[in-house]
């Protein structure tokens, strides 16, 4: 990709308005534009970055038998009302003037209540149990804090999986499962977690576990062991700061701000029995599914990223999830045509690479965009390197570059890109 033909620019300046890093970092980049507070465009770097986080999240739902679907935005005001959640202070409304009556719906903020209606006629027997489903899809939310850009947005894209079975002895085996794709997930994305117990809120009055990642800018407060990893959100906690870890006896509670980037519901049998949605077991008597509901905010999850990711010169992304492996800078005006030719060699043996070749554009300002995207690696070609027959390479998170010859360059990246 041109650097010179991206839709957008690099901003020098912060933007009004944000306190979080990841905001001001990634508007300042070009990967998110803000067109109101909590509503954000994903620009075409951002894109990129969402895809491979959404290729890691299929990834990793596919393997445990999760299909994916995609279910509608708007949402009939009979299937909220079936479970008792229309009246909620959560979604936005919207009327929608039909050939008779005008129909009222809600814009997405939960699909429980629409799949589990959905499911009736799918599920009859315990033989089509258990079941998976998920969906990669953008979610409103009428939040009353939308303050801290994509961490905390009224529309943001969500992954939602939900499960159905006939016990919730295999209800909880599957949270299990879950939970382990998860960890992989938010492994692969190069941030660590912590598993904390937590309250239902709107979904479930049984507790549920959310995966908080430990950051100031966080919203929750955790109860946290290092030695083990136990937390509990402070809604629900028992742990007390500075005392004894009370699942593993080997180090002291503390006590931090974090974001969470993913849940897990046990639903029980809430919303079948509020929809009908009934199975006949082995001896044909008639029960309700039990449900599971598991959640990944991926928009979030990028602004986590960075917020976990990031220098006093802008982003640093994990390998697994730039938008670009390498950053191919045209430092010398002279070296044009030899650096056309690289970046059409590398991108054609499959290197993901952005090359700067902007003109009227000095050495400083291409570095400190460099240091901004946050690209892994960054490719310098200049007359010092040509004399050599090398190319100057540096990683985004050493401070150190090095000389290398062109099968070295495309051995490093081809390598990275594959992680």
């Amino acid at each position: 990709m041109y650097q010179s033909r991206l839709f957008t620019k690099t901003m020098r300046e912060e933007p009004s308005g944000e306190i979080a890093a990841s905001a001001i970092l990634l508007e300042r980049g070009g990967f998110a534009f803000k067109n109101s507070a909590g509503v954000y465009t994903l620009l075409p770097l951002g894109w990129r970055v969402i895809e491979r986080i959404n290729t890691i999240v299929r990834e990793e739902m596919n393997a445990i038998g999760g299909q994916e679907m995609l279910m509608p935005a708007l949402i009939e005001r009979r299937y909220m009302e079936a479970t008792g959640r229309w009246n909620m202070d959560v979604g936005f409304r919207a009327h929608v003037r039909g050939e008779e009556d005008e129909a009222q719906f809600v814009l997405g903020w939960s699909h429980e209540d629409i799949l589990a209606a959905m499911a009736v006629r799918f599920i009859n027997s315990y033989r089509d149990l258990p079941l998976a489903v998920y969906q990669i899809q953008t979610k409103f939310r009428n939040e009353a804090r939308a303050k801290s850009g994509l961490l905390r947005g009224r529309e943001f894209m969500m992954k939602d999986l939900y499960s159905f079975h006939a016990t919730q002895e295999d209800l909880f085996r599957y949270y299990a499962e879950v939970r382990k794709a998860y960890e992989s997930v938010f492994h692969r994305c190069s941030l660590e977690t912590y598993y904390t117990l937590a309250g239902g809120g709107v979904f479930t009055l049984q507790n549920t576990h959310e995966f908080q990642v430990l950051s100031d800018i966080g919203e929750d407060t955790i109860f946290f062991c290092k030695a083990c990893g136990y937390a509990e959100n402070d809604e629900v906690a028992t742990l007390k700061e500075g005392a004894v870890c009370t699942q593993c006896g080997a180090a002291a509670v503390q006590k931090g701000k974090s974001i969470e980037v993913g849940n897990i519901f046990p639903l029980g049998t809430k919303y079948a029995q509020a929809t009908g949605l009934f199975f006949a077991d082995e001896r044909g008597e008639k029960k309700p599914v039990v449900m599971g509901s598991y959640g990944i905010g991926i928009s979030r999850l990028m602004a986590t990223v960075v917020e976990i990711h990031r220098d006093e010169r802008g982003i640093v992304w994990p390998e697994s999830l730039a938008p670009f492996t390498a950053h191919l800078l045209l430092l010398d005006e002279s070296q044009r045509s030899e650096t056309d030719a690289l970046y059409r060699r590398l991108r054609d043996c499959g290197i993901a690479v952005l090359y700067d070749e902007r003109q009227g554009v000095s050495a400083g300002e291409r570095f400190a965009d460099a240091d901004l995207l946050g690209i892994p690696y960054r490719v310098v070609a200049s007359k010092k390197t040509a004399a050599l027959h090398k190319y100057e390479v540096k990683r985004r998170d050493e401070q150190q570059e090095r000389l290398v010859e062109e099968s070295a360059l495309r051995e490093i990246c081809r390598t990275k890109q594959q992680k």
